[in-house]
């Protein structure tokens, strides 16, 4: 199967500050999100938006620093079962993508992996693990 784009990651320095923002914006996030790692909004159209806080992002790749702007984005595909997560992380490493974590079953429910697109942006994959 293939991967559908699925969503757009932000890293979020203050969760609590930044989820009041977007608040702000109009979307109805429970107050009881603003002290997780990881939370999600799914918008109209199904497309998810996504943060996690830079210490989550830290846990899952030592060494990662805090980029400046907009560099701060990672986009997210949903590979549809924890098997396509594998498969898709495999074959993109196979081409000679760089892959930055390896599928691992995530404490947020979900089977995950992170490569880097040619310009060395983190691309997420994912699927949930009753997929």
């Amino acid at each position: 199967m293939t991967p559908t784009f699925a969503a757009v990651e932000l890293v979020a320095t203050d969760m609590a500050k930044t989820l009041d923002f977007y608040r702000e914006l109009g979307l109805e996030i429970p107050a009881d999100a603003d002290t997780a790692p990881h939370v999600e909004y799914t918008l109209p159209g199904g497309i998810r938006l996504m943060w996690d806080t830079a210490e989550m992002i830290r846990s899952l790749m030592p060494g990662w620093t805090e980029p400046i702007g907009e560099d701060r984005l990672s986009l997210a595909f949903d590979c549809h079962s924890p098997a396509g997560v594998d498969e898709t992380y495999s074959r993109l490493t196979d081409l000679g993508h760089l892959g930055s974590t390896a599928p691992w079953d995530a404490p947020w429910g979900q089977r995950y992996a992170i490569v880097e697109d040619p310009d060395g942006r983190s691309i997420d994959l994912f699927a949930g693990l009753d997929s």
